[in-house]
Formats: structure tokens, C-alpha cells, sequence
């Protein structure tokens, strides 16, 4: 058996395929998201190193211009950073590390590692990698086809070159933990947190009827949660004093805890509880819709 130790093979071996079938223009790129395998002698650090993980890579194909690879792969740097940023890892945690020229490999032309500040150390995220045009030529001289794009603009043909950010995907999400942990105190109670991003919480929202022995807040409350359950993944809790519900939303990371309470049979009103501030607001039903729309999908 053969098991890869990354994905882009498969997307140099396709791109031909892509080309006549898509009809893509470069500057394009190919995307793909898999499993791989590396012969780890000393898996560690829990999801952060070890036999079997997963990998996404991006082909990005450029003229072979001397002067624009530059160009491609700072802005490959910039939109890779911006993303990290987006899902929630501060900028402040993450570093740029260029490798010198003695330690690239002999094809590659520059090659820049985001690496994150993890606490058992500063380790990589995703390599940007500008690779010139070797692996299309190891592709073309190993099969016998040919590797070459006509461009249209320019009337010539040529093997373009290739920009190539690889990310892995399981110590993303190990550094998406690590930079979301928290711990606070709260009515000299600590509390453990993790500040999500709203957006990439796995639970945007929980449901909380203060209590369950009164059917009429039950109902209500069902109703909500099925309301919400039609745009976003909320959790349904009536387990425990509402503290401790609270204190189980905050350790998983959920954005917003919302109360059924006495009130709301009064004026329908429920109330709204930030993870991170632990403030709470009294909303209706449709202003809480609107303010988690408006703080959920963004």
C-alpha cells in the first residue's frame, strides 16, 4: 500500500485535466483537502504532530515572469494571515519565518512558515512555498505528456510556475483552542472559557428555560430553540441550576446563552447572556433574532 505523505501530487498530475476542462486562465489556482502520512518517529504535542493528519493545499499557477513570483507570494502571505486573523487567532500569536536561501530546497525559489505561539513552543501552522515550475516538469518528464499552457494574452506557451500555501489543518485547530482558552474569576468563582469567535464556535447559541417543571416556559422555550435551530447549531439545556448551565456553555466555547424566564411569560422578553462579559440584556424574540444575525453571521 501507498500512503502519501501530501496532497499536491494529485493536483499536479491533474492539472492538464483541469485546464482543458475548466477553462481556467492563469493566474488560477487548485485546492484540495485530505489525509495524509508521515513516518513520525515521536508523535507528540497531542494533535500537533503525528502518523496520520489532515492537509490542505493550494496550487497557484503564475507566468514564469522572474519578476512577479515576488508579487504572488507576499500576497499569498498577506491573504493566509488575514484568514487566521478571521477565524479567531490574533495576529499578535502569530510570526512570519522566512527560510534562508541555504536551507530552501534546491528548486524552490523562497519559502515563508506562519508559525504560531503554541504553549509548548513556536511551531509551524502553513508554509507559503514558491516552487517554480519542478514539479510540473518532474510531472511531463515522467509521463511523457506535456505539462504546457497556452496563454491567450500573451500568444506563447509555457510551464507555469507554482505558489503553494500548505496548511495543517489538525494543529490549526489545536492553535484555535489554545488561542481561545481563557480563565477568569467571576464572584470569586474561576472560571475556564473559550472565546470563540462567534462564527467559529460549534455552538452559536444555548437555550436555557430557567426551570422545567412549568410547562408553559418549557413550551416557549421549544419554540425558540426550534426557531433558531432553522439558521444556526444551538443546544437545548435544562439539566442543572442555570449557573452551572452557564459555567458548561462558557467551558465550550458557546457565544450566547439565552434565558426563559418568569418575564418572558409577562412580556415575552427572554434574557441575553454574553460568554465573555457574562453581561445580560433583556430582548424580544425578534430583536434577539436580529442581534444574532448580526453577531453570528459575519
Amino acid at each position: 500500500a501507498y500512503l502519501r505523505p501530501e496532497t499536491a501530487q494529485g493536483i499536479f498530475a491533474n492539472f492538464k485535466n483541469v485546464v482543458d476542462t475548466s477553462r481556467v486562465r492563469v493566474p488560477f489556482g487548485i485546492a484540495q483537502i485530505g489525509k495524509a502520512f508521515r513516518n513520525e518517529i515521536t508523535p507528540r504535542n497531542y494533535i500537533f504532530r503525528s502518523r496520520e493528519f489532515e492537509q490542505m493545499e493550494i496550487e497557484y499557477f503564475i507566468p514564469p515572469d522572474e519578476d512577479l513570483w515576488p508579487k504572488y507570494h507576499r500576497e499569498w502571505i498577506d491573504a493566509r494571515l488575514n484568514w487566521f486573523e478571521s477565524i479567531g487567532i490574533p495576529r499578535d500569536m502569530l510570526i512570519e519565518q522566512v527560510h534562508p536561501k541555504e536551507d530552501l530546497a534546491h528548486y524552490a525559489k523562497a519559502c515563508t512558515d506562519i508559525t504560531f505561539k503554541y504553549p509548548f513552543g513556536v511551531e509551524e501552522l502553513e508554509g507559503i512555498a514558491a516552487r517554480g515550475n519542478y514539479d510540473l516538469m518532474q510531472h511531463q518528464e515522467g509521463s511523457g505528456k506535456s505539462m504546457e499552457y497556452f496563454d491567450e494574452g500573451r500568444g506563447e506557451r509555457y510551464i507555469p510556475h507554482v505558489i503553494e500555501p500548505s496548511l495543517g489543518v489538525d494543529r490549526t485547530f489545536l492553535a484555535l483552542i489554545c488561542a481561545a482558552y481563557a480563565e477568569d474569576e467571576i464572584d470569586g468563582e474561576k472560571r475556564a472559557l473559550l472565546r470563540f469567535h462567534p462564527r467559529m464556535a460549534p455552538i452559536k447559541a444555548a437555550v436555557l428555560p430557567l426551570v422545567k417543571n412549568k410547562p408553559e416556559l418549557m413550551e416557549i422555550a421549544q419554540k425558540l430553540y426550534k426557531r433558531l435551530q432553522r439558521h444556526w447549531n444551538v443546544f437545548f439545556d435544562v439539566s442543572g441550576a442555570i449557573g452551572r448551565r452557564y459555567r458548561r456553555m462558557d467551558e465550550i466555547g458557546t457565544p450566547y446563552c439565552i434565558t426563559i424566564d418568569f418575564d418572558t411569560l409577562e412580556d415575552g422578553t427572554v434574557t441575553l447572556r454574553d460568554r465573555d462579559t457574562t453581561k445580560q440584556e433583556r430582548l424580544s424574540e425578534e430583536d434577539l433574532l436580529a442581534f444574532l444575525t448580526q453577531h453570528i453571521d459575519v
